[in-house]
């Protein structure tokens, strides 16, 4: 019997009894179904954040503070030293840490070690509105280290660091409310943003749009690059030097053909220094182990599922072997080899494998498109850019060559026993 007999009689004979083949392919249905809408969600989760590194900065930068210092009421208050530099709160720790702000003396010799490249202090900006042309005042914040970031673009171009005019990346949801038809209308414009000086006098700063993005989970406010923000700066001190020597945080960029190994001996030799160093990676570090951890114990499910319906597989090729005992027999009888009688029940199993497998992931990249879109209207609007559930052809061939090679396993015990049966008495088999 040649091989496409072989397969053609394989698919014949899955349909022989198609209750029992129904229910066993409804098994690997499940399976199938919800292995492939927990890849999705990993893969489209994993875009997203992805997605959202360009709000933290570039890869070959560190975010440098003071270490934390965590604040016990058993200690008291700390007596305070005039030679040393302001106490800022710290977003990272538990609660009640604080962190000594950077000084110029900090820059100096964080910008010493070897290994950095340059360190530029995050200046802080705090504007008041923005507007376009007279149309109404709309509350406006930027990301202070902006300067310094790739941000998701949906039009225009990215900020430029060395460009002496005032630029400006809009988020996407200030485009319709300040009149622009469109982002790509939004580029080039030129808009108004409005700032309170320390005197109580107000003051404006016209910036010219470059970019329009998508608003960033991680990092939120519109871009601006160093010109704008020192326009802001200077608005913002109201014409007084108020000789700013010390700051929260400070960008600093380190050589990008640096190794992983030499990254993290060179945050240790900063953390020696007594400065805490991040990269994008150590940002996300966390966010990505548990999405990896979510999507591991949805896998796992699934996989119990696939189990289940692997038991499902051998029963059914169990009864089929036996029904079809003498006809087993008979075939052998023929001339038809073991091997032969092996892989024609192997191919069966197979075929359920693919029809379980396939009819799921099918279904499952149809209402998952329909529901990602539901909830990226709905549920998730406020998160532009995500696409809960993300079907990679890649990942939905491994699904489907995954169950295939589940079944062929399972169907490995009664393919071995219909070709180890004896054609004599098979054929006297009642």
């Amino acid at each position: 019997m040649r091989t496409q007999d072989l397969v053609a009689t394989a698919i014949s004979n899955t349909f022989r009894s198609k209750l029992r083949t129904t229910l066993t392919v409804l098994a690997i249905f499940v399976g199938a179904f919800t292995l492939t809408l927990t890849n999705a969600v990993g893969a489209g989760v994993s875009q997203y954040v992805d997605a959202q590194v360009g709000a933290l900065g570039s890869p070959d930068v560190f975010i440098v503070a003071q270490a934390s210092q965590a604040a016990s009421a058993d200690d008291g208050p700390v007596e305070y030293d005039p030679n040393g530099s302001a106490m800022v709160s710290s977003n990272q720790g538990p609660p009640g840490t604080t962190t000594q702000a950077l000084t110029d003396a900090d820059l100096e010799t964080i910008g010493d070690t070897a290994g950095i490249e340059s360190v530029d202090p995050v200046r802080s900006v705090q504007p008041d509105y923005i507007e376009n042309s007279g149309s109404t005042q709309f509350e406006f914040s930027i990301n202070a280290t902006s300067a310094v970031t790739t941000a998701d673009l949906t039009a225009g171009a990215q900020l430029d660091g060395g460009s002496t005019e005032p630029q400006l990346v809009l988020p996407d949801t200030f485009v319709s409310p300040l009149g622009f038809a469109s982002a790509e209308d939004a580029v080039g414009a030129s808009v108004t943003i409005g700032i309170t000086d320390i005197l109580g006098e107000k003051h404006t700063v016209d910036a010219t749009v470059v970019g329009v993005s998508l608003e960033s989970l991680l990092a939120a406010g519109a871009g601006a690059n160093d010109a704008l923000i020192a326009e802001l700066a200077d608005a913002q001190s109201g014409g007084i030097d108020t000789a700013v020597t010390s700051y929260g945080v400070a960008i600093a960029h380190f050589d990008d053909t640096l190794s992983a190994e030499q990254i993290t001996a060179l945050k240790a030799d900063l953390a020696t220094d007594g400065y805490t160093a991040s990269t994008i990676e150590d940002q996300l570090g966390a966010v990505q182990t548990v999405i990896t951890g979510i999507v591991g114990v949805l896998n796992a499910f699934a996989v119990i599922a696939l189990i289940a319906a692997a038991f499902g597989i051998i029963n059914t090729l169990l009864m089929s072997v036996q029904e079809r005992t003498r006809e087993i027999g008979l075939m052998k009888a023929m001339g038809m080899s073991g091997g032969k009688v092996y892989t024609l029940f192997s191919l069966e199993a197979i075929v359920i494998g693919f029809l379980g497998s396939a009819i799921g992931a099918g279904v499952a990249i149809g209402l998952g498109s329909i529901l990602s879109n539901v909830l990226a209207d709905g549920l998730l609007s406020g998160l532009p850019g995500l696409n809960i559930l993300l079907f990679e052809p890649t990942s939905v061939a491994f699904v489907i060559l995954l169950v295939m090679l589940i079944a062929f396993l399972s169907g490995t015990l009664p393919a071995q026993r219909a070709a180890k049966q004896n054609p004599i008495e098979s054929l006297r088999y009642e």
